[in-house]
Order: structure tokens, then sequence, then C-alpha cells
């Protein structure tokens, strides 16, 4: 079963494996302005990704360089913008908090920390398109700046599936589990 949440009439690009720490998403979703006024340019990041990679860039909660709660196991450009999977901390409470609040909806936005490299101004619409960034960290956040980076969806598939391994044959059954082959 997979549930899909929807804030705003939009479909949003961040989902996450219950119980496992792993989600992935959008960082960043290029041409799209923020709520500063920035809107980030495709290739953007290539210079700072290719310094630094994902192991050099921090996951935080709410930017607070005091809360580290994870580690980004991939960070890539794609033509609509800056995708990212990371695993949570389950052995920093923290960590534990935000899996839960990920899994149940109550948490589901992100947000880049950054410094700009290069950018232009448009002074009719007051758009800083930046082309640029050098990416220091990127944290999950309550209010992103950027409203298209949230959760779309839970997999609560993942959860049932590892839990079967632990049922015996008949409950599996009745609760409609599939045996995991392989």
């Amino acid at each position: 079963m997979t549930l899909r949440l929807k804030r705003r009439g939009l479909e949003l690009p961040l989902s996450a494996g219950p119980g496992t720490g792993v989600f992935a998403g959008y960082a960043s979703l290029f041409g799209k302005r923020d709520g500063a006024g920035d809107m980030v340019m495709p290739g953007a990041f290539a210079a700072s990704l290719k310094k630094r990679g994902a192991e050099n860039i921090r996951m935080l909660f709410q930017h607070n360089p005091a809360e580290p709660v994870g580690v980004w196991l991939d960070i890539h450009e794609t033509e609509r913008g800056l995708y990212v999977q990371g695993r949570l901390n389950r052995n920093v409470q923290r960590g534990r908090e935000l899996l839960a609040l990920l899994e149940q909806g109550g948490l589901d936005g992100l947000s880049i920390g950054f410094k700009t490299i290069a950018a232009r101004q448009d002074r009719a619409t007051k758009t800083r398109a930046l082309t640029a960034i050098d990416l220091w960290e990127i944290s999950l956040v309550t209010f992103p700046m950027l409203d298209g980076a949230r959760v779309s969806t839970v997999k609560s598939s993942v959860r049932a599936r590892a839990d079967s391994l632990f049922m015996k044959p008949q409950a599996r059954n009745q609760q409609g589990v599939k045996p995991i082959h392989g």
C-alpha cells in the first residue's frame, strides 16, 4: 500500500521508506522561484558536487549545525532539480524522531544551505537566478523556502514485507502479505 500526500494541489517530491531511515526526493527544483526570490538554474550545483561529493555535504535538522541527523547517500542533478537520497541515523534520538515524523507526514520539507558563487538579477521580476552554488548542507525542515521540496509518498509496503519475515505463514496469508522470494 502506498499513501500519497498532496499539499496545495501539487504532487510533492520526497519519499520515505518506513523503518529504514532512508528517504529520497528533490531538495531543489530548477526554474522555480522560492520564497526569498531565488531561482536555481540547471548546472548550478555541478562544480560543488564534483568538489565535495555527497559524503561532504551535511544532513541537518532546521539548518542547525548542532543537529546533524544522518548522511546523504546520493546527491545529483537531474533535469528536474537536485535529487537526494539520504539515511537518517536511527542511533540518534533526533533521527528516530524525524523518521517517525516523515512516516506520519508531520514533517515533509527539504531546504538547501549554500553560498552563492554566481547569479544574475532580473530587475523586473526581482528574481535572482542562481547559476553557481557552493552547497554545504541540506536540511529536513518544517517550512521550506521552496514549496515544491516536500514529501510526496510514504511507502508502507516496505515495512509490511519486512514484518512478514517474522510472521507465521498462516498469519501472513490472513493479512494478504505476499512472501519475499529471492
